[in-house]
């Protein structure tokens, strides 16, 4: 009997340093692989919960009245032509709820759903709208994304003010141009059930634009954890390589060399450093020296779970990767997210396990 042919080696994250055109940066602004599938009528309302129903019909409504008007010029009239008609009621929404409500579900099923061709929709991360101002400029971002029919941000962050001032000065010149607009953000964790508040800081921060939004309430559950055990102990380092070595298209790297690497690549190019990953595996995790090194993890956590890369790590616990001190502070949103997403993502690895 011939034996298996072997596998390649594993890869190392360390070992890459990809570089990204702005070109890709825009051509990439659709809904990541997750979220490829996803429908308005694939996603399933808790029959406890009856806002997720309502935001259903909302945003369904919401699609069927951004479909073909008389601009077919992809917004060329707004610019050089006189500006279009005031629109009747808000030409925004704002999904105000907790982790793992659905969300990005129901934004994703929104641009799916919105009848204009995928060019003349955007959908991307609040970081990665940041990432794309870096890359093209403020002026030039504004002539891209201004002849679009739609443009949804995910994940909207109200932590840094610097970064929330230049996306609403933008959301503010796209409207102008006539681009609906459609936003997430997380309430704080502890406030699961106030929502409104978190409504109210994002009404505050884009201030002008607030008429534009209606802010749409989504209760409910983390359903990543929605009937689930708890997360996964820590595999053995033994464990964490022998399963690198026999899963095609694997990764493997040492926690801390990871975090030092993370600081040499630009976050927008993190999506790019995991392409092609079928898992990822870390050895000795262990807890975050400090805050850019945490919002960088943050970034990569994202960027995994957007691609739905499980990963397997030894080491500490992912509940244990952020200390109290970041846990209480002003980006505590962002590192629950991170906690919940590589949670999800160490049970979705359960069967790389499997002799």
């Amino acid at each position: 009997m011939s034996a298996s042919p072997a596998l390649p080696e594993p890869v190392s994250l360390c070992a890459r340093t990809p570089r990204v055109a702005a070109e890709r940066l825009v051509g990439e602004m659709v809904p990541p692989p997750r979220f490829d599938s996803v429908r308005f009528d694939t996603y399933v309302p808790d029959p406890n919960q009856p806002s997720q129903a309502e935001a259903v019909t909302v945003l369904s409504t919401f699609a069927a009245g951004l479909g073909d008007t008389a601009d077919t010029t992809r917004g060329k009239r707004r610019w050089f032509g006189r500006k279009p008609p005031a629109e009747a009621g808000p030409r925004g929404v704002y999904l105000d709820g907790g982790y793992g409500v659905g969300k990005t579900h129901l934004l994703a099923s929104l641009w799916h759903a919105t009848p204009a061709a995928p060019e003349q929709k955007a959908f991307g991360t609040f970081v990665e709208l940041t990432n794309l101002v870096g890359a093209l400029g403020f002026q030039q971002t504004v002539q891209t994304l201004g002849g679009h029919r739609l443009l949804c941000i995910d994940e909207f962050e109200l932590d840094d003010p610097g970064d929330t001032v230049l996306v609403s000065s933008l959301l503010s010149r796209l409207v102008e141009a006539g681009v609906a607009l459609a936003a997430t953000s997380n309430t704080l964790p502890g406030k699961l059930g106030e929502g409104r508040f978190a409504a109210a800081d994002f009404m505050r921060e884009i201030q002008g634009l607030s008429a534009r939004f209606r802010p749409l309430r989504i209760d409910g559950e983390d359903y990543r954890h929605r009937g689930l055990p708890k997360a996964p102990a820590p595999l053995t380092t033994e464990q964490v390589t022998r399963a690198a070595h026999a899963t095609e298209a694997a990764s493997l790297d040492d926690f801390p060399s990871l975090l030092a690497h993370l600081a040499t690549v630009h976050p927008s190019r993190y999506g790019a450093l995991t392409e092609g990953l079928r898992a990822a595996c870390f050895t000795d995790v262990g807890p975050v020296p400090d805050q850019s090194t945490a919002l960088r993890l943050v970034v990569l956590a994202d960027r995994l779970y957007d691609r739905e890369i499980p990963v397997l790590a030894s080491g500490l616990p992912f509940d244990r990767l952020f200390g109290e001190e970041m846990l209480n502070g002003g980006y505590r949103k962002k590192y629950f997210r991170a906690i919940s997403r590589l949670t999800a993502l160490a049970r979705d690895a359960k069967g790389l396990l499997a002799e």
